[in-house]
């Protein structure tokens, strides 16, 4: 047995003997414990804090008595009285081991720090980026022994941390010999560690210890909105969020026009190409100034996107894409440098791009399987990404499932009479009363409902707009709640329905939610073509995600998940009404937020995470939905409000669904309410 003292490391339990006058950092780093250095042991960055634990520990089998670690030194002294050292707490690269001794890790000496996402129930984010800084003190020059300032820099990367077989580009070059000199040849350099087709590369380097950060972008490139985060990766912490439009819009709003824009104009997959790199640009640019950095400071950056945003983006024409067998360029995972894609930010930032899982089911749809993880789950989970080109996942820890559907951009408000996009003034709730008919809604930057006292005054900055996506979908929702509209989506009128809301509009009906015309505002009503647009839109998706079920071998799901900026703002009961989705508890309907974008910034903060994404891609099935027979019939089944075949036991156990019915003149069965299921 050895006689050395024994070393415990908490909270990660490793534990070993060492020789008295081991640092307790290089006791780490023997058993693979995270505790974090960036100055390789000199005492200067600080990263390396424990704490030492004094007392009996039983549950370790060992005693630790005073004197267990080396007397304070200077260096500590020195920190402490310069930046501060919590009571207690110790450098772990000056603290050696004199005794038996448990030392704690705290959470901010950890490499490994766990970014916890907003949602209670996501996944950790373990922090390993593609980029980490390094402090190193390099040789200087000398007469009887001549070899490049870069070559010294390399041996002296490679001395302290291992890394080998290490690049630079030009710019690193232009820069590194005065950089050496002013910080006295002590300097930090940022190193992106490289993958399975790039060599460790330096990336920057800063004279002396560089106490700042390096930054990482995790883009969402949507149809419609562009979405990026920015994140320090050394903390893993979201520095600024920003989005903006997807200047591709005045090309098509849904992918298909886009494709054929392509198709019938010489040139325009180029111009497509140019408008989302600029695009991109701005947003950076943007962010960039919001968060009060440096845009030479972004290091890293991960991209997901859908199919046709991914060709046009790597300037790739989409033409194959918009015809059977709907054949992509590639479908592997995609890595490059910033100037490849002409970005504005570090000139030799590396850029990943997740892998597409199909023609029509893309980089997104795996970065939502990333994120929401179907195949980690013990329990059936249906993952809808609703958006103008929805993406549907289905399957638990033995299969899972991919489709795509084409819903087009109704869901955002497009193609709707007084839609709009979700902004200040839009109506994004509204409830109907099932007596009265009488309708009730809230604006986007007002917390009042519109029949509360001083809503009016409350909205007079904005006005009142138009309706937003959210909005239109509860609109019809509580329309047929309120057996205004029937399951057949027809709007009935006056006589049949009880109200004068209810109003001529061509040959059909439109329902009044808000007139401000005698002051100057817009009329706001729900017309027929306007239920077509939702029943088409939701009859598409809720066909993906039947025949998938159809595919598994499944009647029911266990939980649904509802992805995507929009899908954050859906209400889970009025999808349901509407027959968006399968009939489950409402409890079992969540939502994940711009999912598509968490698995961007998993990939960016973890380089592992890549690798796994990889492999999951390639085990996951794609239902190709033109192909299969099935689909039709179910999105006939799915144009009815919430479904002509599907029942929805849970959902009638909830609600009472009027069994009304306005294809006649008549009114014999515009009164009678389906009976709530006990």
């Amino acid at each position: 047995m050895s006689t050395d003292p024994l070393v415990v490391f908490t909270p990660s339990g490793k534990r070993g003997h060492f020789p008295v006058g081991t640092p307790i950092l290089t006791a780490a780093r023997q058993l693979g414990v995270d505790l974090d250095s960036v100055c390789g042991g000199r005492g200067i960055c600080s990263k390396c804090q424990i704490t030492p634990s004094y007392g009996e520990f039983a549950k370790h089998g060992v005693m630790v008595s005073d004197g267990a670690l080396s007397e304070w030194n200077s260096v500590e002294e020195r920190y402490k009285s310069k930046r501060g050292l919590i009571d207690g707490r110790r450098l772990g690269c000056q603290a050696t081991v004199q005794g038996d001794v448990v030392i704690d890790v705290p959470p901010e000496s950890q490499v490994h720090k766990q970014v916890v996402r907003k949602r209670a129930e996501a996944r950790d984010i373990v922090m390993n980026p593609s980029t980490k800084l390094y402090y190193v003190e390099v040789a200087e020059p000398d007469m009887h022994d001549p070899s490049g300032d870069l070559e010294r820099l390399v041996a002296a990367i490679e001395a302290d941390w291992g890394i080998t077989n290490i690049h630079a580009d030009l710019h690193i070059l232009q820069d590194l010999q005065p950089v050496l000199r002013k910080g006295a040849w002590k300097v930090t350099v940022a190193i992106h560690l490289g993958d399975d087709e790039n060599a460790p590369r330096i990336m920057h380097i800063w004279p002396g210890y560089y106490e700042g950060a390096v930054y990482g972008l995790a883009v969402d490139l949507g149809s419609t909105t562009i979405a990026a985060h920015l994140c320090d990766l050394t903390s893993g912490d979201v520095v600024a969020s920003s989005g903006i439009m997807n200047p591709q819009i005045r090309f098509g709003e849904d992918l298909m026009s886009r494709v054929s824009y392509g198709m019938m104009n010489p040139g325009g997959a180029g111009e497509m190409t140019q408008a989302v790199r600029e695009g991109m640009n701005a947003l950076f640019t943007q962010i960039a100034t919001e968060a009060e950095i440096d845009k030479g400071l972004i290091v890293d950056a991960v991209f997901v996107c859908n199919p046709v945003m991914h060709h046009l983006l790597l300037g790739i024409d989409p033409f194959e894409l918009g015809q059977a067998p709907f054949a992509l360029a590639t479908s592997n995972a995609l890595r490059m440098r910033a100037d490849d894609l002409d970005l504005n930010i570090h000139p030799s930032a590396r850029i990943y791009l997740l892998p597409c899982i199909a023609g029509h089911v893309g980089a997104d749809a795996a970065a939502v399987a990333l994120s929401e993880a179907p195949d980690k789950s013990d329990d059936l989970v249906l993952v809808v990404d609703v958006g103008t080109n929805a993406e549907i996942l289905l399957g638990n820890r033995d299969m899972v499932l991919a489709c795509s559907s084409p819903t087009g951009p109704a869901f955002e408000g497009a193609q709707i009479t007084a839609g709009q996009r979700a902004a200040p003034g839009a109506i994004e709730r509204v409830e109907i009363d099932p007596t009265t008919k009488e309708p009730r809604f809230r604006i986007i930057g007002v917390d009042m409902w519109s029949d509360e006292d001083g809503f009016e005054a409350a909205a007079a900055g904005t006005g009142i707009t138009g309706i937003c996506g959210s909005g239109i979908i509860e609109a019809i929702a509580e329309m047929r709640l309120a057996g205004v509209l029937d399951a057949s989506g027809l709007i009935g009128n006056a006589a049949q329905t009880g109200t004068g809301r209810c109003v001529p509009d061509g040959r059909t009906h439109a329902y009044l939610l808000h007139d401000g015309t005698a002051a100057g505002g817009p009329r706001i009503t729900i017309t027929n073509p306007d239920i077509r647009a939702i029943q088409m839109a939701k009859a598409a998706l809720y066909s993906g995600a039947r025949l998938l079920m159809d595919k598994f071998g499944a009647d029911t799901v266990d939980r649904v998940v509802l992805a995507g900026a929009f899908g954050a703002h859906i209400s889970s009961k009025h999808a349901m009404v509407l027959g968006m989705i399968p009939d489950a508890p409402l409890d079992k309907v969540t939502s994940a937020g711009n999912a598509a974008g968490t698995g961007a910034r998993i990939a960016l903060l973890n380089r592992d995470a890549r690798g796994e994404i990889e492999e999951t891609v390639r085990r996951i099935h794609k239902v190709e939905t033109a192909i299969e027979p099935r689909f039709q019939e179910h999105f006939v089944n799915a144009s009815a409000i919430p479904n002509s075949a599907d029942t929805f036991p849970i959902l009638n156990g909830i609600v009472d669904l009027p069994d009304v019915s306005f294809n006649t003149g008549g009114e014999a069965e515009g009164g009678r309410r389906r009976r709530r299921r006990a």
